[in-house]
């Protein structure tokens, strides 16, 4: 990784998320100043607890629907490049609540865009959507950045229309400011410190620890796996080039994918997983009615290669070490904030 991030003053949102939580750490270490809003943990136990400490004093629990409260802690910390991850980001919950995932995924990121609005500060900003924004006919051909948007269930039709959001704000107000505001889309999102329900690696820790076999709705879905470190050193990578400039216009979103060779069905990623915890007995079909999943769902990121030079570093095996190997180390009592500063440490040497 290059210095750009050192003492770069970057607000995020989503900071005490999975993905946010490994973010803020990655940040920390890179030197960002960095102001952070997120709901509380909702999972217990939490990555983000067991990454403590923090600097408190930048790290509020504040509701991106409050659009008063971000606001005056955007205005007050005058952030270069805003991060924008938090989200209702769960497909079953969407159905039991999707009110609410619209509130938070559109209307939550119009307040962001529009704090950033009155904010002169502010170069770039970076939200953060979803491989499911894509009108999925379940072909299994690998999205790519100009296909359509979509998405049938509330989770995944919210951020598309988190999408047509920035579109909006991108066209009406920062194009005229030179705000650089651009989407990402990632692929299926493993690692270490996951514990939120209704996700593959959680799910099987639950149920290894248990020593119960997982339960598993649609086994033969395809998906991207990638571990999480993929896509966040893909952030970074992407909102440093937008920040910076470039010869050539930069694209307004782009996917960050896995290799193809890491597209796997969810029965395959479960079963990997038992060999890595030395199970024999994986998992069952879950009884009953399942609420509907597109049946496969891949992402094409030569775009990300040809602009940033972005592309994953991690086989999917390297993928099921690195994520067995944490939760291996956290039942084993080790200090998770030291163990995960050596996986970015890791992977920030697979980079070079």
């Amino acid at each position: 990784m290059t210095d750009f991030w050192k003492g770069r003053r970057v607000f995020l949102t989503g900071h005490t998320g999975f993905k946010g939580s490994w973010l803020s750490l990655w940040l920390e270490r890179l030197g960002a100043d960095v102001a952070a809003v997120s709901l509380a943990p909702e999972t217990e136990p939490s990555l983000y607890r067991k990454l403590a400490p923090w600097d408190d004093r930048g790290h509020h629990i504040i509701d991106i629907r409050d659009a008063g409260a971000l606001l005056d802690v955007l205005q007050g910390f005058e952030p270069e490049i805003v991060i924008h991850m938090a989200a209702q980001a769960l497909v079953r919950r969407s159905y039991e609540n999707p009110a609410e995932t619209f509130s938070t995924n559109v209307m939550g990121t119009a307040n962001i865009l529009d704090a950033v609005r009155q904010a002169p500060s502010v170069k770039t900003v970076l939200v953060i959507t979803s491989d499911k924004v894509y009108a999925n006919n379940g072909s299994g051909i690998p999205f790519v950045e100009t296909d359509t948007l979509g998405g049938k269930d509330p989770y995944s039709n919210s951020k598309a229309c988190t999408e047509l959001v920035c579109q909006s704000y991108r066209d009406s107000f920062f194009k005229a400011r030179g705000i650089q505001l651009a989407t990402v889309r990632a692929g299926n999102v493993i690692g270490g410190g996951d514990w939120s329900k209704d996700r593959l690696i959680p799910d099987f820790i639950r149920a290894f620890e248990s020593n119960q076999p997982i339960l598993l709705r649609y086994p033969e879905a395809v998906r991207p796996w990638q571990h999480v470190l993929e896509p966040l050193g893909g952030y970074l990578a992407y909102a440093e080039a937008l920040t910076l400039g470039s010869d050539r216009k930069l694209p307004d979103a782009l996917n960050f994918g896995p290799h193809p060779e890491s597209f796997a069905t969810v029965s395959e990623l479960a079963e990997a997983l038992g060999r890595a915890h030395r199970v024999e007995d994986v998992w069952r079909l879950a009884p009953g009615e399942h609420l509907a999943e597109a049946p496969a769902l891949t992402l094409s990121s030569a775009l990300a290669f040809d602009t940033i030079g972005w592309q994953p570093r991690l086989s999917l095996q390297q993928t099921i070490d690195w994520t067995a190997a944490w939760y291996r180390a956290n039942r084993e009592g080790e200090d998770m904030r030291a163990f995960s500063l050596g996986q970015i440490t890791a992977y920030e040497e697979a980079l070079s």
